[in-house]
C-alpha cells in the first residue's frame, strides 16, 4: 500500500519519461537528497533521531518513484528497510569490513578496479541515485563522493589502452547512469576507441528506483560499436512496477542484454515465495535474466539484513525445484580481499567448523570466512 501522502507511482503514465527528458531530475528533486529531508517523512520522532545519525554515517537520497512505494504503515516495509536509515546501522559487528571485496587492493590507476584478467571496473562517479543502505560501497561513497569529470578518468582510460587483455569494461560506482547523457555519450566514445574492448557492462539502479531516467536520450547515448549489457539490481517484486517494465523494454529493444542481480537481505527477500516471485516476473514479464543472487557482504552496520549461508543455501536449492532454470540466478558471495565472486556450492567449499567456512576463491586460493549474523550466539549448525 502507498501511503497517502504521495501520489502513486504506478498512476503516472509509464511512457511519460522517455518523452520528457527532464522528467528524471523532478523526480530526483522531489525526493529525498539530504539527511534533512527525512524530517519530511512519516517517522516518529525516535525513528528520526536514529535515522538521523544513521544517516551522517551513510549518504542518503532516494527519488520521489522509490519513495512512493513505501508503505509506512509497515515498519518492517521491504523497500523502507532498502533506503530509510537504521540504528540498527550503528552497531558494528566483529569482522565486518570497510572494503568487504578489496576494490582498493586491486585498483592499479585511479576510478579503476582490475581484479580480473579480461575485465575492469571503472567508476566514472561516486555518486548514486538512489543509496542503499547495505551498499558494499558504502564507505567509499561517503567519504569521496566525486562526479564525473573527462580529467579524472583519463588515467585509468590509459591504463585500459595500455592493457590490450582487457574485453569488458563495467561502469559502476556510484551509479553511471545518474549522469548525464552528454557524459554517458563521451565515456562511451573514449572506450569504443580502443580496439580491443568489446563489451561495455553498466551496473544499475535506475531502473529500479527512478526509472524516468531511461530516456531515448541516454539509450542514444550508450549506443555504438561495443555490445552493451546492462546489469539491473532489482531486489523485491513489488519493484517491478510499471514504469520500471517500460525501462527495461526501452533497453531491450535497442538491443542491449538485461541481467539483473540482487541481495539476499534478511526481512525483504529471504523467503522462497518472494524471491520466486521476483525471479520469474523479472524473466516473463520485463525480460531480465536473473544473473546473481549475492550473499550479503560484509559491509560494516548490516548484520541485521544479513542471512547464514545456511539459509541461503535452502532458498536457492528451493528456488530450483520451483522455478525454470533460466529464471534462476547463481547464488554467489563476493570474497573479502579480492577472491571474487564464487557460486557457494560443494565444489568450492573446502571445511566449515560452526560459522567459520573455508572456501576456494576463482583464483585458486582458499580462504577462510567467518559469517557475522546479528542475534547468532553460537556456532550455527
Amino acid at each position: 500500500m502507498t501511503s497517502d501522502l504521495r501520489e502513486p507511482a504506478a498512476a503516472r503514465d509509464p511512457d511519460s519519461a522517455r518523452k520528457n527528458g527532464d522528467a528524471w531530475q523532478d523526480d530526483v528533486r522531489a525526493g529525498v537528497r539530504h539527511v534533512r529531508d527525512l524530517a519530511s517523512l512519516p517517522l516518529s520522532p525516535a525513528e528520526r533521531e536514529a535515522a538521523q545519525e544513521a544517516a551522517a554515517a551513510h549518504k542518503v537520497r532516494v527519488p520521489k518513484p522509490y519513495l512512493d512505494l513505501i508503505d509506512w504503515n509497515d515498519p518492517d516495509d521491504p523497500i523502507r528497510a532498502q533506503v530509510i536509515p537504521s540504528p540498527d546501522e550503528l552497531i558494528i559487528a566483529e569482522g565486518e569490513l570497510d572494503d568487504p571485496i578489496g576494490d582498493h587492493a586491486f585498483s592499479p590507476a585511479p576510478r579503476l578496479t582490475h581484479r580480473h584478467a579480461d575485465r575492469v571496473l571503472l567508476f566514472p562517479t561516486y555518486q548514486c541515485a538512489v543509496y542503499c543502505r547495505f551498499c558494499f560501497r558504502k564507505e567509499s561513497l561517503t567519504s569521496i563522493g566525486r562526479g564525473y569529470t573527462r580529467e579524472a578518468l583519463e588515467p585509468a582510460l590509459a591504463y585500459i589502452v595500455g592493457h590490450p587483455e582487457i574485453r569488458e569494461v563495467i561502469l559502476t560506482g556510484g551509479d553511471p547512469l545518474s549522469l548525464p547523457d552528454k557524459a554517458l555519450a563521451e565515456i562511451r566514445a573514449h572506450l569504443e576507441a580502443i580496439p580491443h574492448l568489446r563489451l561495455l557492462r553498466i551496473h544499475t539502479r535506475v531502473p529500479v528506483a527512478l526509472p524516468s531516467r531511461i530516456t531515448a536520450g541516454m539509450v542514444d547515448a550508450l549506443q555504438g560499436r561495443l555490445m552493451v549489457s546492462v546489469v539491473t539490481h532489482f531486489n523485491h517484486p513489488r519493484e517491478l512496477t510499471a514504469e520500471a517494465e517500460a525501462a527495461c523494454r526501452a533497453m531491450r529493444q535497442v538491443g542491449f542484454v538485461l541481467l539483473n542481480q540482487s541481495v539476499l537481505l534478511k526481512g525483504v527477500n529471504d523467503k522462497v515465495e518472494v524471491l520466486e516471485e521476483l525471479c520469474r516476473e523479472l524473466m516473463y514479464r520485463l525480460g531480465v535474466k536473473p544473473y546473481y543472487l549475492h550473499h550479503g557482504d560484509l559491509a560494516r552496520g548490516m548484520a541485521h539484513r544479513r542471512t547464514t549461508i545456511a539459509e541461503g543455501q535452502a532458498l536457492v536449492a528451493e528456488l530450483r525445484r520451483r522455478l525454470s532454470g533460466i529464471c534462476n540466478p547463481t547464488y554467489v558471495i563476493d570474497l573479502p580481499d579480492g577472491g571474487g565472486k564464487v557460486p557457494l556450492a560443494a565444489s568450492h567449499i573446502e571445511s566449515r567448523d560452526g560459522g567459520t567456512w573455508r572456501i576456494r576463491g576463482q583464483d585458486g586460493e582458499a580462504r577462510e570466512y567467518r559469517e557475522v549474523v546479528a542475534g547468532l550466539s553460537e556456532p550455527h549448525l
